[in-house]
């Protein structure tokens, strides 16, 4: 029986570390995948994954990520997790080079990725009858709120990049999934956007009962892709309950109304 291999964006932290922890639990070949070489030596000391370190909005590592997984065979899914946000300006005083940083990791390295390792999904779904790629998007892609944008505009882009993928390879053995989560709770992602600001970043989530954790999404990505081959949950959208849209927050105790 052929072992899946598996490859994650993302996987020096938050959701991608999570993914890629869960996948090898559940006997998965796995190569993480990102910029912080340091970040994955620890992850690969921990679980055993294969790891790659490159700067995926620069075409030159992504197509040495394509030859270092062509040189050991076919890959059976990819999970497009890589991404972030920056900033919380309006779109009027929003910096452009926030928004051209947005739009590079979330929807050009997403599509870099995707093309440059199809041929190798193209071999897996001919060994085993099936492959998946699924992205990591984000609620913001589907519902706009104020200072969203540019995050709001790159995830809205990557979600239609999605979709429009979808279509393309109707006809072949090949998921094309989406998960957009809500509020998660991680150690880096408000504080990116924040520019390092860990008191705004605490902010977010204060009073917020049970936001999502990493490993949530890292159950909705693994169960996803470990479905019957047939079954395609196109968009899966996960908030924790205390979030109702991404403007609406609840803040302290959640109970049944007296």
């Amino acid at each position: 029986m052929t072992t899946k291999r598996v490859v994650v964006t993302g996987a020096s932290s938050g959701i991608g570390a999570a993914t890629v922890r869960l996948f090898r639990a559940h006997g998965w070949q796995v190569v993480g995948v990102a910029r912080r070489e340091d970040r994955l030596r620890e992850l690969a000391d921990e679980t055993g994954a294969a790891v790659f370190v490159a700067d995926l909005t620069k075409q030159d590592d992504v197509t040495a990520l394509r030859d270092y997984l062509a040189a050991s065979g076919a890959i059976h899914s990819l999970v497009n997790n890589a991404g972030g946000a920056f900033g919380l300006a309006s779109v009027e005083d929003g910096d452009v080079d926030d928004w051209r940083r947005m739009f590079e990791i979330n929807v050009i390295g997403t599509k870099m990725v995707t093309s440059s390792l199809l041929p190798l999904l193209r071999q897996g779904a001919r060994d085993v009858g099936s492959a998946d790629i699924l992205t990591v998007t984000s609620i913001a892609g589907h519902v706009a709120y104020e200072g969203g944008g540019g995050y709001n505009a790159a995830k809205f882009a990557e979600h239609s990049m999605v979709a429009v993928l979808r279509l393309e390879l109707a006809g072949e053995p090949i998921r094309v999934l989406e998960v957009a989560p809500g509020m998660v709770k991680t150690d880096e992602f408000a504080l990116v956007r924040f520019g390092g600001d860990q008191e705004r970043a605490d902010a977010v989530y204060k009073g917020v009962e049970n936001p999502l954790s990493a490993e949530d999404i890292a159950e909705t990505i693994v169960h996803a892709i470990e479905l019957p081959a047939h079954v395609n949950l196109d968009l899966v959208t996960i908030k924790p309950v205390a979030q109702a849209a991404p403007h609406k927050v609840i803040r302290g105790e959640l109970k049944p109304k007296e």
